[in-house]
């Protein structure tokens, strides 16, 4: 096909070709099995745990795009200095207005690292090693998935103005107080920066992850049923 196609239409345009048949049928390939990866990551790991969409779309888009920006780059012979340029770049990444919590960007870190294996793998690595890569990628971190929802704590930083509350002898009464107002079952609490002269103090409360999980559950399934 790719010789009656070239007797027919012209092979380049401006000295660039029009179309290559095996760069694109690998092209189309390595996208499908990206998108594959990045689904189940995405949408069927980190999803299922948090509900944010707001990171859904961007760990999809820069999975996404970190794929074809390394493919449609990678024929520069800079393969290896070019992938760890875009781990320096993306790995940084921040919002000024809300930096992105440690696991947010462990997941970011992973959508970056498959879209890489997947975009520059050269012709060196057969498909089959590429997949084995893929899903042993995928069944680590379902694994450690698993594994973090079943023993994972919470935390979040509190102002808290009962400093009276914040001696060590005094610590099971400040546990209380935290889980009535706050309505979660917090474990463990640490002290931070106190402020005498306002009477208030920085907390940061521990709390069980999965008990939160489940509100966002049912908060969840009750909005599906409105």
């Amino acid at each position: 096909m790719e010789t009656l196609l070239s007797m027919v239409l012209p092979t380049e345009l401006f000295g660039i070709k029009l179309f290559e048949f095996n760069d694109f049928y690998t092209l189309l390939i390595k996208l499908a099995i990206t998108l594959t990866m990045l689904i189940v990551v995405i949408r069927y790991m980190y999803y299922p745990t948090n509900r944010r969409q707001d990171y859904f779309f961007t760990f999809f888009i820069i999975g996404f795009l970190t794929f074809l920006m390394s493919y449609l780059l990678s024929s520069v012979k800079l393969q290896l200095g070019f992938a760890l340029g875009l781990f320096a770049v993306f790995g940084i990444i921040r919002y000024r207005t809300n930096p992105i919590p440690i696991r947010e960007m462990t997941y970011l870190f992973l959508v970056i690292a498959l879209s890489l294996i997947n975009a520059i793998a050269n012709k060196k690595v057969s498909y089959a090693e590429l997949l084995f890569s893929n899903v042993a990628i995928l069944c680590v971190t379902y694994t450690l998935e698993t594994i973090w929802r079943n023993s994972h704590e919470n935390q979040k930083e509190v102002i808290y103005e009962k400093i009276n509350l914040i001696h060590p002898e005094k610590r099971g009464e400040l546990l209380e107080d935290l889980r009535n107002r706050t309505g979660l079952n917090v474990v463990r609490v640490s002290i931070g920066n106190i402020d005498f002269m306002r009477d208030i103090a920085k907390i940061t409360i521990f709390y069980d992850g999965n008990e939160q999980q489940h509100i966002q559950e049912e908060s969840g399934a009750d909005q599906d049923d409105d």
